[in-house]
């Protein structure tokens, strides 16, 4: 378990640093294609497609080769794929390469968060959110290596090489731990992976997915919506200098990492349904501090406390989905994940976009305020959804204990 914790938490930090590094070099990418806004928004809305579509497909994948392959195949993938971004030698091929980086993403998405879960079980200990943190992390250093790159003057096939042979030497050593699904001992309501072939794109798509999935679209809506426009409210609605409107991204980012580096403690000793009610209503009261707040550095401080309170959540969604999905069989938890994240990854793309279109008819000030009631129905909705049910072939967690979920 050890080795297979490591090897899951590698997998995230990887994959961070993969999408910073993507992120942060698309002024090159626009300058090296002479792209226009609109074609450049049009190659990501390629990318977002391609990661939904891949969500979809992840689950009916692991089914037939097992989440651990996914994860092998789409960590080496990735970054081939970045290459290919580097190596486009016109708008086709650069649309190709998105499209193969959207669905590599989305695919390394889901398995891993499904890895995840299947260590947490056989562990029996939350991991989940110091999985996340190394996301978190990794995507720190792969933002800060890909702009000392550009500011280098580095090329991106150059960056992008350099990079992918790191991330894949991380990515063929770490497979070698992760752990293989096994079928489920003698459980008379589970059902096999051909039972959960045959059902097809139906599989997954239980009631308690659909409202874990709402609560974390919820979260992530209000995760994209801070990621893109805190620095314009604080610029064009608080008067901030360029230099202080980065700080509210800034505070959110460092601040969500640091609760989710101690966030599996906390996990050990508090039931998830009171860390989820807890982190969401924090958060509506951190995004509810910025709408009020009357100078720069007072909304500042209302995204760093929306960042502390979103650093659980998602995390925790995650992992609840993926317990209850193992209780659907061997691959259960991926096709549960895959659900989620189908879900998460369309409030992820969608909300940014809605926010800009709402703002310019009630302004963005009030455009935020209204994300704030999501938050607090997810934190209403926390105790009916937060239960982890315990393994069959696995001694049961009392429900009162420390740790346990309900």
């Amino acid at each position: 378990m050890p080795r297979a914790r490591a090897a899951v938490t590698a997998v995230f930090a990887v994959n961070g640093a993969l999408i910073a590094a993507f992120a942060v070099r698309t002024p090159s990418l626009k300058m090296d294609h002479d792209l226009t806004e609109g074609l450049l928004g049009l190659l990501n809305a390629l990318f977002g497609v391609a990661a939904l579509a891949a969500t979809r497909v992840a689950g009916r994948l692991a089914v037939r080769i097992g989440s651990a392959w996914v994860v092998r195949i789409a960590a080496v993938v990735l970054p081939l794929a970045l290459v290919g971004v580097g190596l486009a030698g016109g708008h086709v091929h650069l649309a190709a390469a998105m499209l193969l980086v959207g669905a590599a993403n989305g695919l390394l998405d889901t398995g891993m968060n499904a890895q995840a879960v299947m260590v947490e079980r056989a562990a029996h200990r939350p991991i989940m959110n110091g999985c996340h943190a190394a996301w978190s992390i990794g995507s720190v250093a792969g933002s800060l290596t890909g702009g000392g790159a550009a500011q280098a003057g580095m090329s991106l096939t150059t960056h992008y090489l350099i990079l992918g042979a790191v991330v894949t030497t991380v990515a063929l050593v770490a497979g070698r731990w992760l752990p293989a699904e096994e079928p489920p001992a003698e459980h008379p309501s589970a059902r096999t992976d051909e039972v959960a072939g045959r059902r097809g794109w139906r599989a997954g798509w239980t009631r308690r997915v659909l409202l874990l999935g709402a609560m974390g679209a919820a979260v992530l809506a209000c995760e994209g919506a801070v990621i893109t426009w805190s620095g314009v409210l604080l610029h064009d609605e608080r008067g901030a200098s360029l230099g202080v409107a980065s700080l509210g991204l800034v505070a959110f980012t460092a601040c969500q990492t640091a609760g989710r580096l101690v966030g599996d403690r906390l996990s050990a000793r508090y039931p998830a349904r009171v860390l989820v009610r807890g982190g969401t209503a924090l958060a509506a009261a951190g995004l509810t501090a910025v709408v009020v707040a009357p100078t720069p550095i007072l909304a500042v401080a209302g995204f760093a406390v929306t960042g502390l309170g979103l650093a659980s959540p998602l995390p925790l969604i995650f992992s609840a989905a993926g317990h209850a999905g193992t209780e659907e069989g061997a691959t259960g938890a991926t096709i549960a994940v895959a659900r989620l994240t189908t879900m998460t990854y369309s409030a992820m793309l969608l909300a940014p976009a809605l926010v800009g279109r709402v703002a310019q008819a009630l302004g963005l000030t009030w455009t935020l305020a209204l994300l704030v009631p999501l938050l607090v129905t997810a934190a209403w909705k926390a105790p009916a959804a937060m239960r982890i049910p315990s393994r069959p072939d696995a001694p049961a967690v009392p429900v009162d204990a420390p740790g346990a979920s309900r």
